[in-house]
């Protein structure tokens, strides 16, 4: 087959790599055909009447070229590759710090499943980079407009499966930084993903390149050589990168759909906007990523024939926007870059400005670290016909930069320096061995010149040892030395409504609230009444946002209790983000907190445990009547509706708590209590003899429902609620568990159903049976977790403790020492202390009255040497036998059946049971005589 002849402005370089794939490969087929695409594709970019302009995203060089383009031939319309929909947002960049990122959010979702939600895409946007200096340019520049080209936030995730959101990730390590959460899981979106997805070629091009990971490959072959290059060289270059990445990649995913459906979509909008606009494609700017430079889809073009993309509707979510701030590590770690190469790259751009002195965009007002140098701009220069710099480029060796020994001696004793501060034993000789080192590993790399990447790993090599000495390493602290993490700030005027009411009501507390350090605030509300507003909003902060953003350390809001000195650790500066995303949600502080306690008794894994928890926090930090109605209703519908027991021992400790203070707040229960109370009665009825011989249904479960049934049966009963359901409850439960049983005896005692010697002669069962004895520990642990129902069983608890460890030989005692202490700190933590206060109450204070002392169980009634006198007869009795017809009433009444007996000769009264107890233990009568007396 013949190859075509060359033809064309790149008709020689084409001829020489179809020749150069001949002579390497022996057949021009598959490496000519690729070779021959690329110069294609550049042609083909290079022929398109609107101008395209290619990037990478944080690029210094794609900013440089830009700042020049803009100077030298100003547009009048300017596409960028970014969301359409997050057009109105780049007006506020002006109030922030960079960097800062452009984020949609969305909690309510319509046409994406739940769990999904929230959905966050983010924008990072840098200062070096030619998106920011488009922007810069256009929004300053009267008379030029901006549009957004890109699909919308909503066809991100309408074109994305949910487990493929993230960008693909390369060999290079994220960052660790305590910043590089700032974006979270948003879904980022980059222009110019420059990165050859092909993971055999980037080896290769890292293992020849001498280099460790991608970034430092990208910084010495792409960014160095096109510092300085001029427009035409940089669009063909760029353009010839991108179709080779675009034409090595594996095989077609996706991944790789989306992104032409992208291109057909952005084609389409711009054709749409220059027919409605009637702009002049020769005044236009088209910037996108260089691997969207070099599309072949269909859509190509100003001059295409195909037909336009057809844009799928956006779905009825609600999304949000606002600006969030962002980091060099957040940037790095949401994109897989190497640590450090943001930082890197932005002290590059601020070195090659002042290089060149190229004065860069920058929008009027903005808040910047550092102010650079101003020039004369430069004059505008007209468009001229397009010539073959790519081949030159090409041809041309490197240029190598000369050693700048100054800069290098200077990172050097500055390394050393910042490495003693952080706990390193460096020295001077440190610092000569990373300058010779540095030179070395340069010209290994075939640089003369060492990068900020060849002195970090002359520092690794010659300062770090086996053990960190503090918290950052010494690539970090060459991160530090290059350039810093810069962190970017969002300015009040473009926080969201809620943001800037909670730092104007917080602003009494006097302090700095915008600053990203830890800030102490100190309430005395006794003293100074007009802070509690205050107090009542970081109260509310505290259960929004997260744990480090507002922190008490002295006093606390539980219910009925409000400290009257509070001191906080602030650090709102820091959790910017989260304080905006709050934003997101409503107007007010207030307003987002009822959403969210609404949400959390109405969402899917609501439970009743979690509805009192929302009752009790709207009491503590809203003090609103009619929402804690409102969700003390919703806590009675889903206990009616559990099937399970899991959460009933927070329920018993949260109803106790809110009855408690419902009883001292307000003169009668309100209306849902009294509802939970009988409903959770009838319902742990239901349950209980199935909680009982369940297996996956613990003790300490089963503890808690009798716990509930037990402490709430008066007010039960008093609301109408049957005493009979617990009782046939009881009778029908039959477990097996030495655990449950322990507990079902305690049940049946508090029934009076067992009484208290029937169960002291089981337990003495028990430890009389060897084949029980092992298991014994269990029975204890059902015991100690009946305390939480039965309460008054702690004596007795404290009795059989004793006498097992009274009666059991050692052999038997010791080997289940160890389980019973197991036991006891896993199943009854909060009941020991119970326990352990009942044994300081019985059991004597020192040892020598131990030896002496008797147990009280063990101690019968003391005898009686002689007999008890016979009660005299009195008025009462004698009234009673007169009258005999009112007490046989009220046995009848009561259903007692007796017979009158016979009293004796001399009036004195019938001797009986009743009399012998009363002659036998005279001391409680003339008590209670003396109490009547009184």
């Amino acid at each position: 087959m013949t190859a075509p002849a060359p033809t064309g402005l790149f008709g020689p370089l084409r001829e020489q790599l179809t020749e150069a794939a001949a002579a390497f490969t022996g057949s021009p087929d598959a490496l000519a055909g690729i070779l021959a695409g690329m110069v294609d594709d550049v042609d083909r970019a290079l022929r398109e009447r609107l101008e395209i302009f290619p990037v990478c995203h944080h690029s210094p060089a794609s900013a440089l070229a830009m700042a020049r383009r803009l100077r030298a031939r100003p547009p009048k319309v300017i596409y960028l590759e970014l969301c359409e929909d997050l057009r109105p947002l780049l007006d506020e960049l002006r109030n922030c710090r960079l960097p800062v990122a452009v984020q949609a959010f969305a909690t309510e979702l319509d046409g994406f499943p739940a769990e999904w939600s929230p959905l966050s895409v983010v924008a990072p946007v840098t200062e070096a980079s030619a998106e920011y200096q488009a922007i810069a340019y256009a929004l300053d520049t009267p008379g030029v407009e901006l549009v957004l080209v890109d699909r919308s936030t909503d066809h991100v995730f309408q074109w994305t499966h949910r487990d493929d959101t993230g960008p693909e990730r390369g060999s290079d390590v994220p960052s660790s930084d305590e910043d590089a959460g700032l974006h979270g899981d948003a879904v980022g979106v980059e222009i110019g993903d420059l990165r050859p997805r092909f993971a055999e070629l980037e080896a290769h091009l890292l293992h020849h390149g001498k280099v460790r990971h991608w970034s430092e490959w990208w910084d010495q072959y792409v960014e160095r050589p096109l510092a300085d290059a001029d427009h035409d060289t940089y669009r063909q270059v760029m353009v010839l990168i991108g179709s080779l990445f675009r034409r090595l990649r594996p095989s077609r995913s996706a991944r790789d759909e989306r992104d032409e459906d992208r291109e057909r979509y952005m084609w389409t909008r711009m054709r749409q906007h220059l027919a409605e606009s009637g702009a002049d494609p020769a005044d236009c700017l088209y910037v996108c990523g260089a691997f969207h430079a070099a599309s072949r889809v269909e859509q190509f073009g100003l001059d295409s024939t195909a037909p336009d993309f057809p844009i799928s509707p956006r779905t009825g979510t609600r999304w949000r926007y606002g600006l969030i701030p962002s980091s060099h590590s957040a940037i790095e770690a949401q994109f897989g870059l190497a640590p450090g190469t943001v930082s890197i790259a932005a002290a590059n751009w601020t070195a090659a400005v002042s290089r060149t002195r190229l004065t860069p965009y920058r929008l009027a007002g903005q808040r910047t670290e550092k102010k650079g140098r101003r020039s004369r701009a430069a004059a505008p220069v007209p468009a001229g016909p397009a010539t073959d710099r790519l081949s030159g480029f090409l041809a041309a060796p490197p240029v190598l930069d000369e050693l700048d020994e100054a800069e290098l001696r200077g990172w050097c004793v500055d390394i050393v320096r910042l490495a003693r501060r952080n706990g390193y034993l460096a020295s001077t000789a440190d610092a000569i061995a990373v300058f010779e080192t540095s030179i070395l590993l340069a010209n290994l790399r075939n640089r003369a010149r060492p990068t900020p990447y060849d002195f970090a790993d002359a520092a690794v090599t010659c300062i770090e040892k086996d053990v960190v000495p503090g918290r950052r390493d010494v690539r970090r602290l060459c991160e530090i030395l290059l350039g810093g993490d810069r962190v970017g700030q969002v300015g009040y005027d473009s926080l969201p409504p809620l943001a800037r009411d909670v730092l104007d009501r917080l602003r009494p507390l006097g302090l700095d609230l915008e600053r990203r350090t830890v800030q102490r605030a100190l309430l005395d509300l006794r003293a100074d009444p007009a802070l509690a507003p205050c107090s009542d909003l970081l109260w509310m902060l505290r259960h929004l946002l997260p744990a480090d953003a507002v922190r008490p350390i002295m006093g606390e809001r539980r219910l009925g209790h409000r400290s009257e000195q509070e001191s906080w650790d602030l650090a709102l500066g820091r959790n910017q983000r989260a304080l905006i995303e709050l934003g997101y949600e409503g107007v007010t502080v207030e307003q987002v907190l009822e959403q969210r306690l609404r949400r959390a008794v109405r969402g899917p894994d609501a439970t009743a445990a979690r509805a009192l928890a929302a009752v009790e926090d709207a009491i503590r930090l809203l003090d609103s009547p009619r929402l804690v109605d409102e969700l003390g209703a919703r806590a009675v519908e889903l206990l009616a509706a559990e099937r399970t027991v899991d959460d009933a021992p927070e329920v018993l400790r949260r109803i106790r708590r809110l009855l408690a203070h419902h009883r001292t707040t307000a003169p009668a229960l309100p209306a849902w209590c009294r509802a939970f109370v009988t409903t959770g009665y009838a319902h742990y009825c239901t349950l209980l003899p199935t909680a009982f011989v369940d297996e996956a249904t613990g003790v300490r479960q089963v503890g808690a429902m009798l716990g509930f049934l037990f402490s709430m049966e008066s007010l039960a009963l008093s609301l109408g609620c049957d005493r009979s359901q617990l009782e046939l409850a009881v009778a029908q439960a039959h477990p097996e568990a030495p655990a449950k049983l322990a507990l079902l005896w305690a049940a049946r005692h508090q029934l009076g159903l067992l009484p208290l010697a029937r169960l002291r002669d089981q337990c003495a069962e028990l430890l009389a049976n060897p084949l029980v004895v092992p298991a014994f520990p269990q029975y204890l642990s059902g015991f100690v977790h009946a305390l939480e129902p039965v309460p008054g069983l702690a004596p007795f608890v404290v009795e059989t403790m004793s006498a097992a460890f009274a009666g059991l030989p050692d052999p038997v005692l010791l080997p289940w020492l160890p389980t019973l202490i197991t036991t006891l700190r896993e199943h009854g933590p909060e009941l020991v202390p119970l326990l352990v206060r009942e044994a300081e109450r019985t059991f004597p204070a020192t040892l020598p009255a131990l030896d002496s002392w008797t147990p009280p169980w063990a101690a019968g009634p003391a005898p009686s040497s002689a007999p008890a006198p016979a009660a005299a007869a009195g008025p009462v009795h004698g009234l009673l036998v007169a009258h005999p017809e009112t007490v046989d009433a009220v046995a009848a009444l009561l259903g007692c059946a007796g017979e009158w007996q016979p009293g004796g000769d001399d009036g004195t009264p019938p001797g009986g049971p009743a009399s012998v107890l009363v002659a036998t233990h005279p001391a409680t009568a003339h008590a209670v005589a003396v109490l009547l007396a009184d």
